[in-house]
Order: C-alpha cells, then sequence, then structure tokens
C-alpha cells in the first residue's frame, strides 16, 4: 500500500447519496459520520443565519442531524442528499421561530417592526468597519421573513441555484426569484443608511455587499 494511499479516506470517492444508502440501509456508523463531517459547518451556518444565535443555531444544527438519522429509512433513493438536509434545518428553523414568537421575544417574521439598526461610528481600522458592516447585515437579515431569509441564505451564503433552492422549498423556480427579489430590495432598503460610505447598491447587489462584510 502506497503512503498516499494510507491516507486517503475510505469515502473520498463515496458520494452524499451513497453514504446516506448505507445509513439507511446498514446503519453504517462510519458513512453517518462522514455525512457529519461534511455537512455540519454549512448546516450550522444555515441554522445560525436564520436564528441570529450562535448558541440556538448549534443546537439545531445538531437536532437537524440527530432527526437525519432517526429518520433515515424516509429518505428517497434518487432524491439530492443535500436538498432533504436543508429542508430538515429550515423546517427546525422555523419550529424555533414559531417557539420564540409564542414565547414573546423577537418576532422573526416580522419584516418592519424588527429591532432598530444601531449606526456604528466610523473607524480608521479597516477590520473594525468590516465587521461593524457585517454585524449591521446580520441584523438587517433578521428583520426579514422567515420565507424570505430562507432564500437569501440558501442563495447568497450557500451558494444554491434557483433550481436547487425551489427543490429544497417545495416551491416553483419563479417563486423563489419574486421572494429572492423581494428580499434583496428590502435589505437594500434596511441597510441603505448605514452603509453610505459606498455607493448606493441596487437590490442584486446587496448580496455581493455581504458576502464580503460576513465571513
Amino acid at each position: 500500500m502506497s503512503l498516499v494511499s494510507q491516507w486517503l479516506s475510505p469515502f473520498d470517492d463515496v458520494t452524499d447519496e451513497q453514504a446516506m444508502w448505507r445509513v439507511q440501509t446498514r446503519d453504517d456508523p462510519t458513512a453517518f459520520a462522514e455525512l457529519v463531517r461534511r455537512w455540519e459547518p454549512p448546516v450550522r451556518r444555515l441554522c445560525l443565519r436564520m436564528t441570529g444565535d450562535e448558541h440556538r443555531g448549534e443546537d439545531l444544527a445538531q437536532e437537524a442531524f440527530a432527526r437525519v438519522f432517526a429518520h433515515r429509512h424516509a429518505y428517497q433513493h434518487g432524491r439530492k442528499f443535500s436538498t432533504w438536509l436543508w429542508r430538515i434545518a429550515l423546517n427546525l428553523c422555523h419550529d424555533e421561530a414559531r417557539r420564540v414568537n409564542r414565547r414573546g421575544e423577537f418576532p422573526l417574521d416580522d419584516a418592519e417592526d424588527g429591532p432598530p439598526l444601531r449606526a456604528f461610528e466610523p473607524s480608521p481600522d479597516e477590520r473594525l468597519i468590516e465587521q461593524e458592516r457585517a454585524e449591521l447585515v446580520r441584523q438587517a437579515l433578521l428583520t426579514l421573513p422567515d420565507t424570505l431569509r430562507a432564500v437569501v441564505v440558501l442563495r447568497e451564503y450557500e451558494g444554491l441555484k434557483l433550481r436547487e433552492i425551489g427543490e429544497t422549498l417545495d416551491i416553483p423556480e419563479g417563486t423563489v426569484k419574486s421572494r429572492l427579489a423581494d428580499a434583496l430590495t428590502r435589505l437594500s432598503r434596511r441597510l441603505k443608511p448605514f452603509l453610505n460610505d459606498e455607493p448606493a447598491s441596487p437590490p442584486e447587489e446587496v448580496g455581493t455587499v455581504r458576502r464580503k462584510a460576513i465571513p
């Protein structure tokens, strides 16, 4: 055995769908661990951006994978694993938002009456400025209704195609486009007063601003 082959993972050439098939049919713990390794970071990012709470996002990400294993027999062969996983995670985030609203905390679904954005004093340190912008964008993202926030996060942060977002959310691609346009328009309007050191961005460029602002 060559030195290179000793370091290769047995799952290097295994697709997500093949790994999930092993989990589903063999209860393969190694295959499941590989799926968690591949997908835990993006799922955690998704849950964080949907909830705005780091600890809550981590808990929801863990719950998402717990549900993947618990409902492994419901996975349909031929279906893209990531689409199924995104939907599980988003459903958990929506359920969490409803629980938060019932407890009387900040209503995530209220796009217009969310917490006011804080204007920061200009700083000569570019890193601090970027951090301040990132915080503004995170606050603005949380003012979007869940349905719009999910589209923005999947498209602008996770890089899903419109067709993939439609499959994940079980909506037509045209609906994805309209929700994305609505969301970016709201974000642009919300952020414009606070990002006045840059030229005003049309709605379609808000995603670019946010990708630059948030690591």
